[in-house]
């Protein structure tokens, strides 16, 4: 055997078999497989396991953070559409003169967005 079990990994990290199976398919360890198309893990993804846990303790951060940044790494479209947003400034639509006026147009609209998400609901 070249590597351990997806349930030896899970007593030897401490993460459970499907947080690993998870892990697996989002590509953040992804242990190779067995001809029998068991996951067999090694030590250096042994090791991926720990610095993953060490890093979400240090920086206080979920996986689901972890997942996300290397989308934005992998997708730039995504990485992009963030991008952008983050640097834009918010400004009054064509029409609205002041802070009031803007104000209230917002909140209408928000309304009517959730009007139409509770009519298709």
């Amino acid at each position: 055997m070249d590597g351990l079990t997806i349930n030896q990994a899970a007593e030897t990290t401490g993460w459970s078999p499907r947080m690993l199976r998870y892990l697996d398919t989002s590509g953040l360890v992804s242990p190779p497989r067995s001809s029998a198309s068991y996951r067999l893990y090694g030590p250096g993804e042994l090791q991926r396991l720990r610095t993953l846990r060490e890093l979400l303790e240090k920086q206080e951060i979920e996986i689901s953070d972890v997942g996300f940044a290397q989308r934005l790494r992998s997708e730039p479209h995504l990485r992009g559409a963030v991008e952008g947003w983050l640097d834009e400034l918010a400004e009054p639509p064509e029409g609205v003169s002041d802070q009031a006026d803007w104000l209230r147009f917002e909140q209408q609209k928000h309304e009517r967005l959730l009007a139409l998400a509770g009519d298709r609901g």
